[in-house]
């Protein structure tokens, strides 16, 4: 009766892992369409699926009745501490990328696209190398939760508590023009990457970039101020 149980707890754990594997597979090809190519679709993937096997050993039906209400917000995380993973700017680092963003955005007011590596490489006079990794690592971020890219160059939540800086967040949000807003509903809540932000809204992708961007600004502004 035993044998008989356990043969068919792991034929139902089976099961969910098989289910569910396209949806965590669409789940890691929609976060990819907003990540640098240098992120491999098939590490995200492959985080997935691992973070999916455990889920299903866990899962316990009693207690929930509906596993992809369970699991897909942690396979999410999962994959969003694998990006983490891959920072490996230093302090110094985190200052050129806070360079980088403000000559992007003068270059992108001037020609209304973003500018090459090889550009931004001779105007700061900085190994072109660098220069890649600095935007990576900034285009890597950009899909974190809002509260983590507040905290990414400067602290800010050791002037405020987490779940006062979640609200104070909201509470700035509201002031936003409406074209803001949207973006914000559109990148952060709908996982839309800027290319369909743009093709919505009827305006280059890297204005989405840039107004995204400076969101972001205005909110550090503020806590920070």
């Amino acid at each position: 009766m035993y044998s008989a149980y356990v043969e068919l707890d792991k034929s139902f754990k089976e099961k969910l892992i098989t289910d569910y594997m396209p949806a965590v597979k669409a789940m890691a090809y929609r976060l990819k369409e907003r990540l640098p190519s240098s992120v491999e679709f098939n590490d995200l993937v492959s985080i997935g699926y691992e973070e999916l096997v455990k889920l299903s050993n866990r899962y316990d039906p009693k207690k929930n009745d509906n596993f992809w209400g369970y699991a897909n917000k942690r396979i999410y995380g999962s994959m969003l501490d694998f990006l983490r993973s891959l920072d490996t700017l230093s302090r110094g680092d985190r200052k050129l990328v806070k360079e980088l963003d403000k000559i992007i955005k003068e270059y992108i007011n001037e020609y209304g696209t973003q500018p090459s590596n090889e550009y931004l490489s001779e105007v700061l006079d900085i190994d072109i190398e660098k220069i890649k990794k600095a935007r990576c690592a900034d285009e890597i971020y950009s899909v974190m939760p809002i509260e983590e890219q507040l905290n990414y160059y400067e602290d800010v939540s050791k002037k405020i508590e987490q779940e006062e800086l979640i609200n104070a967040i909201k509470s700035i949000l509201k002031t936003l023009n409406k074209k803001e807003q949207l973006i914000i509903q559109l990148y952060y809540f709908e996982e839309l990457s800027l290319k369909e932000i743009a093709e919505i809204l009827e305006i280059s992708e890297s204005r989405v970039s840039q107004i995204h961007k400076k969101i972001i600004k205005k909110l550090r502004d503020k806590l920070n101020g």
